[in-house]
């Protein structure tokens, strides 16, 4: 009988990134049935709901650990520091962990989210090989290696830098689109923590991108040109797109978002969602009610509640009525032949993958990017947090496959510019010029892959290594 090889594999308390991660290995062990993995996830107070759902489908060969809960009023509440740090936190646990899986089911390598790197220095002490998957653009990922380079090259905040920030393959950056959680302030807890996140990834033995060669071609080729090198000795491994799949896939089957769907033109409707975490203040929360009913486009809308953050967590609970209250008054009533309002929660794949669905006003978090390019959606940016600023650059500006919402000096886009906005997606000449573009990059994500795919083939690469590793063993 041939032997099994083990890997584990830890994310983060976020759910963007665990979904993206657990999507990987449901990906990765359909293509090597001999290789067995546990997922371990370090929480902040409990386990994260939706992750709990998406477990629901896991394979019998993907096991999954949360480590003991680190106490969320013992951590700051800025939501980018909190998760670094109950990550550090977690790690004796994590050790302890992983010193329990070595025993029982030899393990030949780990996989980390980025922001866990700390895991990287653990698994040099099991003498393991180590990776690091990035549920981001390559992009984004070209940033975080490079940010100990930038880091000496620039001496004051990057928000303040006067010239373009050049990232390895990229499109020049203004510091000000950088991750403003992360980099506009280098004296924060947050920056000098990803700082060293930066130097760990050294340790890394090879890269997992979520990304294909047409999306981010330049970049890629900066990547590879890097790390794909004997000396060197680390692997780029190009895996995406990744997305949702499994129990989601059935959730809108006979709900009241099919029905109304089934209802409305082939790509007549302009699908709104800030992701699982996003939200709007409750100003900006009328101009965007104000700017959907001025622009006479057929809308399907998943609303949350308003907040004076941008990100408030996954999947808000609570009673619809309440929610809708939020909404400007008579809005609902006006707008009933128009569009649909969902509270909380859709099924976002399945609406981007329906004929109805025409355009994506997103905020360019990168899972709801690979979605709307694999069902070949045009996009609306309107980026929040994190790297959204630089993913919705490389749409706009890098791919052009999408137009951007334009800003006041204080940070509300107001009614008159998102209903100018979502005409020129849907209904301008501009549209068949985007609609071509992203045709063609979502017949490269189908390519991609397929069996015999770029994807596929990056995939089955790292799996015969960790095949490899257990005969060594």
């Amino acid at each position: 009988m041939a032997k099994t090889s083990h890997i584990v594999v830890v994310s983060i308390p976020s759910f963007s990134h665990q979904s993206s991660i657990i999507e990987f290995c449901k990906r990765f062990i359909h293509l090597h049935h001999n290789i067995h993995v546990t997922c371990i996830f370090p929480i902040i107070d409990a386990p994260i709901q939706a992750t709990l759902k998406l477990l629901e489908s896991l394979p019998p060969s993907i096991n999954y650990t949360f480590l003991p809960p680190i106490n969320q009023q013992d951590l700051p509440q800025d939501g980018v520091t909190q998760i670094q740090l109950a990550v550090a936190q977690s790690m004796p646990s994590f050790r302890n962990s992983l010193q329990s899986l070595c025993s029982t089911n030899p393990v030949v390598a780990l996989v980390a989210d980025p922001l866990a790197s700390q895991a990287l220095e653990i698994a040099k002490e099991f003498n393991l090989l180590s990776f690091i998957y990035y549920p981001l653009s390559a992009m984004t990922t070209s940033l975080h290696l490079h940010l100990s380079t930038l880091h000496e090259q620039i001496s004051c905040d990057y928000i303040d830098h006067p010239n373009p920030i050049r990232i390895p393959g990229c499109i020049p950056i203004h510091g000000q689109d950088l991750p403003g959680d992360f980099f506009h302030h280098r004296s924060s807890i947050a920056y000098k923590l990803f700082l060293q996140h930066s130097k760990n990834f050294s340790l890394a033995n090879g890269l997992l991108v979520n990304t294909f060669s047409e999306m981010e071609e330049s970049t890629i080729k900066a990547l590879q040109e890097k790390y794909n090198t004997i000396e060197n000795n680390t692997e780029v491994y190009l895996v995406g797109p990744i997305i949702q799949s499994g129990s989601e896939s059935t959730k809108l089957k006979g709900s009241d978002c099919e029905k109304w769907l089934d209802k409305q033109k082939p790509n007549s409707v302009l699908f709104v969602c800030f992701g699982s975490g996003g939200t709007l203040s409750q100003e900006q929360l009328n101009e965007l009610a104000f700017g959907l009913e001025l622009s006479s486009v057929k809308f399907l809308w998943v609303l949350r509640e308003p907040s004076n953050s941008s990100y408030v967590g996954p999947y808000s609970v609570g009673s619809d009525d309440a929610i809708l209250k939020f909404l400007p008054h008579g809005f609902l009533e006006r707008t009933k032949e128009q569009g649909l309002v969902v509270p909380f929660w859709a099924p976002q794949t399945q609406i981007l993958s329906h004929t109805s669905t025409g355009g994506f006003l997103t905020h360019c978090g990168w899972n709801s990017i690979l979605e709307s390019v694999v069902f070949g959606v045009p996009m609306i940016t309107w980026p929040l947090f994190g790297e959204q600023r630089m993913n919705a650059i490389l749409l706009t500006e890098g791919l052009e496959v999408g137009l951007k919402v334009k800003f006041n000096d204080n940070g509300i886009a107001d009614r008159n510019e998102i209903a100018e906005v979502i005409r020129a997606l849907m209904l301008s000449e501009e549209r068949s010029e985007i609609q071509q573009r992203i045709e063609a990059l979502k017949d490269a994500a189908t390519s991609a892959l397929a069996e015999d795919g770029s994807s596929s083939r990056a995939l089955s690469q790292f799996g015969i290594r960790m095949e490899n590793l257990m005969l060594e063993k």
